[in-house]
């Protein structure tokens, strides 16, 4: 990971424009190829980014203070640096991944034994499969033999669906699984995550923790 600490305009080219005016700000560069700016404050959101896979051009000669980072449908980030106060690299290494919170894992283990709550016709692959950035909660396939890969989440926010991006993208690229397609699962989904998981092609689950440890719920029936 590389963290530069700049004073930097940025502007953002693509389906829409935005531009940060002149201020000190932190750049992250992941090894992921990642590109982030962030002010000192906003928790961890940050102003911009660009998501992988993008590419970073480092500027030379009249351009040498501009930064040009570019994704694969064309969109740029560009960043003009005016001061440099800080430039440091660090190897993280492989992290080990989040480790879920006990309805988490439960929801993954209930889920991988009735998988068939994904839609008739659908067979387990794996639980946890990995890869380089992390394992996939479940690797599935559907009625048609299409390899399906889930994210399980307790409260499905925007995260949960770019982590999932993230696998697909890396999924994908395996000739003996791909085309992969993504659902995203969760016991309640955020409308801004469903709208963003819809727009990437990726389905949404909400997954009813009850049903699937096979409690009914305690509503009198007649019947």
């Amino acid at each position: 990971m590389r963290l530069v600490i700049a004073r930097c305009s940025v502007d953002y080219a693509g389906r829409l424009t935005a531009h940060l005016p002149s201020a000190p700000r932190l750049i992250l560069v992941k090894a992921d190829g990642s590109v982030s700016i962030h002010a000192d404050d906003r928790a961890y959101k940050p102003l911009n980014w660009m998501s992988p896979p993008c590419t970073l051009k480092e500027g030379d000669g009249e351009q040498q203070d501009v930064w040009t980072v570019i994704n694969k449908a064309g969109e740029k980030l560009i960043i003009t640096m005016e001061e440099i106060l800080h430039d440091s690299s660090h190897e993280l290494g492989v992290d080990p991944g989040l480790i879920k919170d006990g309805v988490e894992a439960h929801l993954q283990e209930l889920l991988a034994d009735r998988i068939e709550t994904l839609g008739e016709g659908y067979t387990l692959i794996r639980r946890e499969y990995p890869t380089a950035i992390g394992p996939v909660d479940i690797l599935c396939r559907d009625a048609d033999g299409a390899t399906v890969a889930v994210e399980i989440k307790r409260r499905g926010e925007i995260d949960g669906v770019e982590q999932l991006t993230r696998y697909l993208e890396l999924l994908n690229r395996d000739p003996h699984l791909a085309p992969v397609r993504g659902i995203f699962a969760a016991q309640e989904i955020k409308p801004q995550a469903r709208v963003l998981a819809t727009d990437r092609g990726i389905g949404c689950q909400v997954l009813d923790y009850d049903a699937l440890r096979g409690i009914e719920d305690d509503k009198l029936r007649l019947f």
